[in-house]
């Protein structure tokens, strides 16, 4: 809960198991995903995306998210907004298993227009010395291991908006993608976060080497950043069970795909290296954490790009 008027929010690391560790810290917004739900009026899953966006980050460097604050910023406080933001924040947090330990609710009249309002994020996690990602020893052969993902994420909705301007579509509409489902709410799905399920992976399995979070920049931005200049990860695009939301995005935008694939996580919110030996046992530990697990490549030697596909993606 926010606390008004406290200065600072205090946590005790000694507390939290650590003998020796090291600090991971991460900030990140949600993008123009605020407009949607700004404009649809359905601001509960929003701070879901603000605590996944920072907690994700961190999970990929083998560090456990300790506490979570938050900024937003509005030019006039609507208590109820307010409310079902902070709730979407308290909920991802408990999904992370990390604390909220306090934020700035900041009210700036004539910085921001009626209902707008904007978010920022702020974790810290840590690990043990030595116990960091990625690791120095990924070998031509690790297996690429994809969780799927639970839709967009936060990334690319200013690319949405204008295809869904140029539809005439509404955002009280059907989502053609998912009838059950306004366009907004599909839209809005939270991005997934990752932290329990990989957390248990890390601490009861051995090989995995590296982890990437697929946000902006998409596979090619994303996955070489986290490998060694010499190798390049070999993608088996057909391997990937696409939401239907990608495809209609595609075909309603005429998106090309691998302007999808710069742009969208296309169905994969995290991408493992493991090594080979222990792939089945990680992903078995996964799926049993609720993980959905595609194994969708292996490491190869460098070439031309940091990515190489293989086959065509299904949109």
């Amino acid at each position: 809960q926010h606390r008004v008027g406290e200065a600072g929010g205090l946590f005790d690391l000694k507390a939290a198991g650590f003998t020796d560790p090291v600090l991971v810290a991460a900030n990140d917004g949600v993008g123009t995903k605020l407009k949607i739900a700004i404009d649809s009026g359905k601001h509960d899953t929003i701070g879901i995306d603000l605590v996944a966006m920072c907690v994700n980050d961190i999970v990929v460097q083998g560090a456990e998210p300790l506490f979570f604050l938050d900024y937003f910023a509005t030019g006039k406080l609507d208590p109820d907004q307010g409310a079902a933001i902070v709730g979407g924040i308290a909920q991802g947090c408990r999904q992370a298993g990390c604390a909220l330990i306090g934020g700035e609710t900041a009210e700036m009249p004539g910085m921001y227009h009626d209902k707008d309002y904007d978010l920022a994020g702020f974790a810290v996690g840590a690990a043990e010395r030595g116990q960091l990602l990625p690791t120095d020893d990924i070998v031509e052969g690790d297996v690429l291991l994809g969780l799927s993902s639970s839709g967009l994420h936060s990334n690319g909705f200013s690319l949405v908006r204008r295809i869904v301007a140029a539809s005439g579509l509404g955002w009280s509409d059907p989502a053609p993608f998912n009838e059950e489902l306004s366009l907004a709410e599909a839209l809005l799905e939270p991005t997934r976060i990752y932290v329990k399920s990989i957390l248990k992976a890390i601490r009861n399995t051995h090989g995995i080497k590296a982890l990437a979070h697929i946000t902006g920049g998409g596979f090619p931005e994303n996955i070489p950043r986290v490998l060694p200049k010499d190798f390049s990860a070999e993608l088996d695009l057909e391997a990937i069970d696409v939401p239907p939301v990608f495809s209609w995005l595609a075909k309603t935008g005429g998106v090309a795909p691998e302007e999808m694939m710069r742009t969208f996580n296309c169905g994969i919110g995290m991408i493992l290296a493991v090594a080979s030996g222990q792939a089945a046992q990680v992903a078995a530990v996964l799926q049993e954490a609720g993980e959905t697990v595609t194994p969708i490549g292996r490491i190869v030697p460098r070439r031309d790009a940091g990515v190489i596909y293989r086959g065509s993606i299904g949109l």
